[in-house]
């Protein structure tokens, strides 16, 4: 599947959002190494601490079904870049350590590695 594609996934999953708080749709799509696609949007509760964020929401459909290998996440908010919160960065290098990460504009995206957004990231190697 190619970023284009994988870009498209994330926004219709936008399009599922529950957001009557923060009228922020965020839509993710998040490819398995076996090409596997998992998709999640952000769903709000009005007790914010319950909020899960669409990249979360597709990490964990895909963990819950089995899958704890990906190579790309893509990410889309409105027209500019919409990068994943602190929390969902965690969730990230936990997860998806070695993904590309795409944040899509309207018009582009950039692409990242998941260590650059959270550099010197808390792991379980720290733990040991």
């Amino acid at each position: 599947m190619v970023i284009e594609e994988l870009i498209e996934k994330a926004r219709e999953a936008q399009k599922l959002a529950y957001a009557p708080y923060s009228n922020f749709p965020v839509g993710a799509a998040l490819i398995t190494e076996d090409g596997t696609v998992f998709t999640g949007c952000n769903i709000e509760s009005a007790a914010y601490g319950a909020t899960n964020c669409a990249e979360r929401v597709a990490i964990q459909k895909a963990v819950s079904e089995g899958y704890h290998s990906f190579t790309h996440l893509a990410v889309v908010g409105r027209e500019d870049y919409t990068y994943p919160c602190g929390i969902c960065r965690q969730v990230i290098m936990e997860f998806a350590p070695k993904s590309k990460i795409i944040v899509s504009g309207k018009d582009d995206y950039v692409l990242h590695n998941a260590e650059d957004l959270l550099p010197y990231a808390f792991t379980g190697k720290d733990l040991l």
